[in-house]
């Protein structure tokens, strides 16, 4: 396989990260610009973590934000199965190569015996990592000492200088730490992930392996292990972490953000999240800040990438996304704005609000607050509420029988007529402006912020804003007495 290809390995451990959204992006860009393959792996290895549904919730999301996969575990493809867990003979083998070369060995050392040896370590001030207790050894040998298990693992037996530094395309030449003897095969004998990635990533023929700065320090055991097994290694790319504005990692614990399904429930349009994950650590060519996917396709280089943690910056994402609201058609704006309203219908009545709702918008899910006033019949609205927009009960009262009034004899119900007549009205009656529409306002919605009060009422309706205000004077008078 000569064509770039790369891969996106996500664990099924729960509500997918906002990484593997952050990662697919680029890998997609990368591999279409290149002509490339993009693949979809689950590492699943992981059985004491693995969540049910988190598969397939990877699958939706990633679709959800168009970077669809050439091949995958629901798609097929010529170097399947695509599951980790459909591919423990790969990692049984190589394990098994390894062990007959002299370059891993099996360790029957019980967790407890590998706490006590740690905090000896760490007590006596010392790196932290394997003693090579069971080097050597074999299972009755070391059956007959200590803090012996009944089953193995594999650990590979890392050699005393080995190389340290490679070459990033993000980072250029870059240095890691020493090894320990990491162990590549569990006693039940799934991989972990040292093993696992290096084995799919030379099957699956990945050309070039993209993924978090995390794991630096993890790649001179990945070299070795390629260089054992008598592989060409893949190149590589470390990402800078998404952090938190106080420079922490990003993290699903800390903040919801972490979660991806979060920005499909707070109503940010997948294009506009494409748009945000593309600005984190990467800029376009001219620095404008919103452009598309096919944009990221056309400029994708390596050297324009930061290799310091960009900040995770939500405020930044709302501004981004009210951008790319303001700029959907009316029809484009009701269809996605529909699964986060707080009914069905009114869209009669909500086309005539688009445009404030498009430029007042920030997160989709905001619009039910917005507008629910729409999905109702009656409102209850306290008279405390009616008169602490600065006019007294009596006054209120008369405020509302006049804005009655007014709806009531206009011929058609539309905004600019509407504004003029509850403009006549202060006119004529010498009436604070703002007091009195406020007033208003709260009497026909139960809000004191709304899109524009002429557009509001138009919505609303004649015959519910008059029932309305008629409401609001009734539960004045009754306060009153």
């Amino acid at each position: 396989m000569s064509s770039v290809r790369v891969r996106v390995a996500p664990s099924p451990t729960g509500d997918p990260h906002v990484g593997t959204a952050y990662m697919s992006l680029f890998c997609l860009a990368f591999a279409r610009q290149q002509g490339g393959q993009f693949i979809l792996r689950i590492e699943d290895t992981d059985q004491a973590r693995y969540v049910e549904n988190s598969e397939q919730q990877i699958f939706d999301l990633l679709h959800w934000l168009s970077l669809d996969w050439d091949e995958g575990p629901d798609r097929g493809g010529p170097v399947g199965p695509y599951r980790q867990s459909e591919r423990l003979p790969l990692y049984q083998a190589a394990a098994h190569e390894l062990i007959q070369a002299g370059h891993a060995y099996e360790c029957w050392c019980t967790p407890e015996r590998l706490t006590a040896m740690r905090a000896e370590q760490q007590k006596a001030k010392m790196p932290t990592g394997y003693d090579r207790l069971c080097l050597g050894k074999t299972r009755e040998q070391r059956a007959a000492e200590p803090g012996s298990s009944d089953r193995a693992v594999v650990r590979m037996l890392v050699p005393e200088s080995p190389p340290l530094t490679f070459t990033d395309l993000i980072r250029g030449d870059t240095n890691a730490p020493v090894p320990d003897d990491q162990v590549i095969l569990k006693a039940d004998g799934f991989p972990t992930y040292h093993l696992g990635v290096v084995v799919d990533d030379h099957h699956m023929g990945i050309t070039h392996v993209t993924r978090g700065e995390e794991w630096i320090s993890s790649t001179p055991k990945h070299l070795l292990l390629y260089d054992w097994l008598g592989w060409d290694p893949p190149r590589f790319a470390h990402f800078p972490l998404l952090r938190n504005t106080d420079r922490s990692k990003i993290s699903k614990r800390k903040n919801p953000a972490a979660r991806l399904v979060w920005f499909k429930e707070q109503g940010y349009l997948p294009e506009a999240l494409l748009n945000f994950l593309a600005l984190m650590g990467w800029s376009m060519p001219d620095g404008r800040e919103i452009f598309t996917f096919q944009d990221v396709v056309e400029n994708f280089a390596w050297e324009r990438f930061s290799p310091v943690g960009p900040i995770f910056d939500v405020d930044k994402l709302d501004w981004l996304n009210g951008q790319y609201i303001q700029r959907l058609t009316d029809d484009e704006f009701l269809r996605r704005a529909r699964p986060f309203l707080p009914g069905e219908g009114q869209d009669a009545a909500l086309r005539r609000l688009t445009l404030p709702l498009k430029e007042r918008t920030k997160r989709l899910a905001e619009l039910g607050e917005q507008v629910d006033f729409l999905f109702v019949g009656n409102l209850d609205v306290p008279a405390d509420q009616l008169v602490k927009q600065g006019l007294d009960a009596p006054a209120a009262i008369a405020a509302l029988e006049a804005a009655e009034s007014a709806l009531e004899r206009l011929a058609g119900f539309e905004p600019a007529p509407i504004e003029q007549a509850l403009s006549d009205v202060c006119a004529e009656r010498s009436m604070n402006r703002r007091k009195f529409f406020m007033t208003v306002r709260v009497a026909v919605t139960g809000k004191t912020a709304t899109p524009p009060l002429h557009d509001t009422i138009a919505a609303i309706g004649r015959e519910r804003s008059v029932a309305r205000l008629r409401d609001a004077q009734s539960t004045l008078a009754q306060s009153s007495h």
